[in-house]
């Protein structure tokens, strides 16, 4: 309540001073401050701000003057997160015939915002459409319509959108474009329509022809379809063009050469890729291969690029090898293979708490990819952890 109170001083001060003002400029002689100015302030001072409210807004006579003090006193509510009374203010302010056509405009942007904030987002909208009509080049207007065409998932009014802002400012909005498509394929895949989905693709990669996102779902169309050694060309082309997500690709080319009976060819293909791209997902499956047939060799290799590679994950699957292994005809050796349980214990909670995602933008961690960040709210933005604690 005292936040409030504090809150609605200067409304009181700025009803004063238009008070003070108009007697001033009507230049009545000895005539007293008008009496609601002190009914709002009793109201104030006995913690009643919705009733002092009312009044102070009464007070404030909408001319030319004092639009930009509603204006102002709206702003100030909703930056203190009393969005009902900042719509109180903006609709009264609506209401006057008076108004010129661009401060109508302010006014309804600043309605808009208010029910964006109070997350009522068909009135706000209608309302920032509204603006928009008003004024073709409300920048603002678009940038909020956009936002609340993706928290509705109205991923084709999203694009719409996102291309009138590319219009209108010549800055590019092609990664998020790729994305709305995407989402609309995901949504065509869930209902079985692959026709639909690949024709949406198709226009994601003509926004954004290095996609991550849509060439992982393209190759997931694909290896549907049994054309397998076209999904694995599709994901070999995300370590070329977009090698941050390079590490996702890696278990469905496992899957795809298998079901092609081309396992000599993702080999040849990961060994390759441990010189140009070294990720330590790639590094197990050749370590797994190689653990098949020769266990010692599969050891040293994993050892040898993780003293090229750190990795916590590498350790642990060492670790894992290392107990599997002979123990050997002396007790320094047997001691050791005896602490190997008691450090897998001990590295098994970091592992598994540990991030294996950052968005690059805002410093968001988890252990899902996602492709748009909660926090920032970017597309394309979050990546698999490089280093020491992910790849």
């Amino acid at each position: 309540m005292i936040e409030l109170l504090l809150l609605l001083l200067p409304v009181a001060a700025a009803s004063g001073w238009m008070a003070a003002k108009q007697h001033h400029q009507k230049n009545i002689q000895n005539e007293p401050i008008p009496k609601d100015y002190f009914t709002g302030l009793n109201f104030l001072l006995n913690e009643q701000p919705d009733k002092a409210v009312e009044v102070f807004i009464k007070l404030l006579e909408v001319n030319a003057d004092t639009v930009e003090t509603h204006l102002a006193l709206g702003h100030l509510f909703r930056k203190q997160g009393e969005v009902d009374r900042a719509i109180r203010i903006h609709q009264n302010l609506i209401a006057r015939p008076q108004l010129t056509k661009a401060q109508r405009n302010q006014a309804l942007f600043a309605l808009a915002k208010d029910y964006f904030s109070a997350g009522v987002l068909d009135r706000s909208e209608r309302l920032f459409l509204d603006a928009f009509d008003e004024n073709n080049r409300d920048l603002d207007s678009l940038q909020h319509l956009l936002d609340i065409y993706q928290q509705e998932k109205s991923w084709e009014q999203a694009i719409e959108i996102a291309k009138k802002l590319t219009a209108l400012t010549g800055k590019s909005q092609h990664v998020e474009i790729a994305h709305y498509y995407c989402e609309l394929a995901e949504k065509a895949l869930h209902t079985k329509e692959l026709g639909q989905a690949r024709h949406l693709l198709k226009q994601a990669l003509a926004s954004d022809k290095h996609n991550a996102r849509a060439l992982l779902l393209k190759a997931k169309i694909e290896a549907s379809l049994q054309d397998y050694q076209t999904a694995i060309h599709t994901l070999e082309s995300i370590k070329e063009n977009n090698p941050a997500y390079f590490s996702e690709t890696i278990p469905l080319l496992v899957i795809y050469h298998q079901q092609s009976n081309k396992r000599y060819d993702l080999f040849s293909f990961l060994e390759k890729s441990l010189v140009d791209c070294p990720r330590i997902s790639t590094a197990l499956v050749l370590t797994q291969q190689l653990q098949q047939s020769h266990p010692e060799r599969a050891y040293l290799f994993l050892k040898n690029y993780l003293t090229a590679h750190p990795s916590l994950r590498g350790l642990y699957a060492l670790l894992e090898l290392a107990s599997q292994l002979p123990t050997q005809n002396n007790a320094s050796c047997a001691q050791a293979d005896e602490k190997i349980p008691l450090i897998q214990t001990l590295l098994a909670p970091t592992l598994l708490n540990h991030p294996i995602y950052l968005c690059q933008h805002c410093g968001f961690s988890g252990k899902t990819l996602l492709w748009l960040c909660p926090s920032c709210k970017q597309w394309n933005v979050i990546k698999p952890i490089l280093g020491l604690e992910g790849e």
